[in-house]
């Protein structure tokens, strides 16, 4: 099965960065003919610019986040149709910092991927544990009902199982517990695509990738460093 890696660089980055690290990550797939699909996903103002740079590269290009909505009095929020005409192809929904910091739901997380399909994105859709609901022993149960009621019926999507306790923290779960949690989630969508996220590293990267039911990675900080992430899509040939 193609990896798929995702290098999501958050509130990071200038066109500068995207003028020296999105060529040479495009150099780097090409000289390696990497066969996993390749995502950089910029802050919205530099995804035009970003778009320039991947045009003809093993790369795609994809948002941060979307709105639930198609169109109107919604001031900063940008649509799905938007993004999908500024070359985008995926679009990342329902990640934790936006689930803690502006309280968005299940139910809007689902709305947001529905109006990513209907534009013709790719949503990648975001479901993980805090650290309290790991060491309760609810893990599993918090994020079957994330990946139930965030799901959408039809279209094609993937899915991202990110510890939210892992992001930014240094600390990466066993691959036993990283394999549980996936066989879990593809036992309730034995079709999806799910990667995984959380504190990757090109140090770790080749341990988690060979946990069955990874299907790629969504890489935070180590996807602004070239070599980093040139190291991570190394991983995958």
């Amino acid at each position: 099965m193609t990896k798929t890696i995702v290098g999501n660089w958050k509130m990071h980055g200038s066109l500068g960065l995207v003028e020296t690290l999105v060529p040479a990550v495009a150099s780097f797939a090409a000289r390696t003919q990497s066969k996993s699909e390749i995502v950089i996903c910029p802050p919205a103002p530099l995804l035009p610019a970003a778009a320039r740079r991947i045009e003809g590269s093993f790369l795609s290009l994809g948002a941060q986040d979307v709105s639930a909505h198609a169109e109107g009095a919604y001031t900063g929020d940008v649509s799905a149709s938007m993004l999908a005409e500024v070359g985008c192809r995926y679009v990342i929904v329902g990640h934790s910092e936006r689930r803690a910091q502006y309280r968005e739901l299940n139910e809007t997380v689902k709305a947001k991927a529905e109006a990513a399909i209907a534009a013709g994105l790719i949503p990648i859709i975001c479901v993980g544990e805090m650290l309290a609901q790991r060491e309760s022993g609810m893990a599993i149960r918090w994020v079957s009902q994330q990946v139930k009621e965030c799901a959408p019926s039809s279209g094609q999507f993937l899915l991202a199982y990110e510890p939210v306790w892992a992001i930014g923290s240094g600390k990466v779960p066993g691959v036993a517990e990283i394999g549980e949690m996936h066989a879990h989630i593809l036992s309730l969508l034995p079709e999806a695509k799910v990667l995984y996220g959380g504190s990757v590293k090109a140090a770790n990267a080749a341990d988690i990738l060979a946990v069955a039911g990874v299907s790629g990675l969504l890489v935070g900080g180590a996807s602004l460093v070239v070599e980093e992430f040139c190291g991570i899509i190394g991983m995958t040939r």
